[in-house]
């Protein structure tokens, strides 16, 4: 069953009127920045929805995670009417609606990896053509690592970054 998507302007309309507001993306992506009243389910619980009869708007940044997974907030929706926010929470900033920023917060862990791989990458190639080729080995382990999270679902950098001091504050 296809999930009808919802303009900001029409999602405003929608809330309104009572619906639920569901945020798909990761608690660390929520705590950073989020729609005031939109309630953080993440997609690896999305099967805790409780929606109490009200119709339900899912949204995420850009609106690609809500879209991939349309069948599966249909279904956690149940009976209810569900609907995407077109665009995410960026076109929803972009349409002139309000945001919650918390700055204070730590940078979602997502592109904390990609920072610290990129980094890595980066370091062994120039090392490796101005010291020694064996630096070209950093940037393998990297890319090696990058595959391995791919293909099995679990970041070892990602684990080492959340024990990092800056990590340790939990996100709400």
């Amino acid at each position: 069953m296809a999930i009808k998507t919802l303009s900001p302007a029409e999602t405003r309309a929608t809330l309104d009127t009572g619906a639920l507001l569901v945020d798909i993306r990761d608690a660390d992506e929520h705590a950073r920045q989020r729609i005031p009243g939109a309630v953080n389910l993440p997609l690896d619980r999305i099967g805790d929805l409780c929606a109490d009869g009200r119709p339900v708007v899912f949204h995420c940044r850009s609106g690609m995670r809500t879209a991939a997974n349309a069948d599966r907030l249909v279904a956690a929706a149940g009976s209810v009417p569900a609907f995407v926010l077109a665009g995410g929470i960026d076109a929803w900033r972009r349409d002139g609606h309000a945001i919650t920023n918390d700055r204070g917060r730590p940078m979602e862990m997502m592109r904390q990896v990609q920072i610290t791989a990129g980094l890595l990458v980066l370091t062994g190639v120039v090392l490796g053509f101005v010291l020694t080729p064996a630096f070209f080995g950093l940037s393998a382990f990297a890319g090696a690592g990058l595959i391995f999270a791919g293909a099995t679902g679990w970041c070892g950098m990602a684990t080492l970054l959340r024990a990092m001091p800056w990590n340790r504050r939990l996100a709400v």
